[in-house]
């Protein structure tokens, strides 16, 4: 009878310390930093930096830099003392106030954190965000000339790529509400990757109030928005409205030709 010889693999995790990091925060107020003497510091600038060395200190501390990395090793015991980085690319001046005395315990490294720059950097990153989520071309079409004629120019937001567009003329906005007494103006008119988009303002003409409808629209449109769905009566402050008609396109072909009348 063979027995069967069952070898066992134990598996021992060493689980190595992780060394903290003291983070402190740069925002243009001098940081303390304390050293133990003959004991070597490093400082996490993430900066490619010059150090001035103050003559005091001559003797008694070594520093060097590389890398956006700053080793400090105190000889001897000092006051604090202020220490200039000078960021080689920009210019900024970054501010330590260091002093050194004995000590027995291991003082963890020190990490810089920008704050200014993380709020930057957040602030594009929406921007970025923003234009990667951008709508359909018809909606961004729409919202940007909606903004381009009430908004003011300071909240308009960039669309890349939208130039403007000549305008139809009256005749041709003559057969769009055949149904209604409305009066119709050209307001404005923009492009953007083979759509336009033309705001429109519309005026009742008559003592009733009017519904709009967009299928009583007269012409091959892709979309129209209305900035009210309705005109109160002639003479009344809600009388105008704008309807935004959005074409795939030229523009001018999307309205339907004018109308004649022959006289027999």
């Amino acid at each position: 009878m063979r027995l069967k010889q069952h070898v066992f693999f134990l598996l021992f995790f060493i689980v190595l310390p992780v060394q903290a990091v003291e983070l402190m925060k740069w925002e243009r107020i001098p940081l303390k930093v304390a050293l133990h003497v003959n004991e070597e510091r490093i400082v996490f600038i993430e900066r490619n930096v010059r150090v001035g060395f103050p003559p005091e200190l001559k003797g008694k501390l070594r520093v060097q830099s590389a890398d956006g990395v700053v080793y400090l090793l105190a000889k001897a015991p000092f006051s604090y003392t202020r220490l200039v980085l000078q960021d080689v690319e920009n210019g900024e001046m970054i501010l330590l106030d260091i002093n050194a005395k004995q000590g027995k315990e291991a003082l963890e490294p020190v990490k810089l954190a920008y704050p200014q720059e993380e709020t930057l950097a957040k602030q594009q990153n929406t921007v970025t965000n923003k234009r990667q989520r951008m709508p359909p071309i018809p909606i961004a079409l729409t919202r940007y000339a909606s903004q381009s004629l009430y908004a003011p120019l300071r909240t308009l937001e960039p669309l890349i790529g939208v130039h403007s567009l000549a305008m139809p003329s009256p005749e041709k906005l003559t057969s769009l509400l055949l149904s209604e007494s409305i009066e119709i103006k050209a307001l404005g008119a923009w492009g953007l990757q083979g759509y336009s988009v033309v705001a429109l303002s519309l005026r009742n003409q008559r003592a009733q109030e009017v519904l709009l409808n967009p299928k009583d629209l007269q012409g091959d449109f892709y979309s129209a928005t209305f900035q009210h769905s309705w005109l109160s009566a002639k003479g009344t402050p809600e009388d105008t409205t704008v309807v935004y008609l959005v074409t795939k396109g030229r523009l001018e072909n999307a309205f339907l030709p004018e109308l004649t009348i022959r006289e027999d």
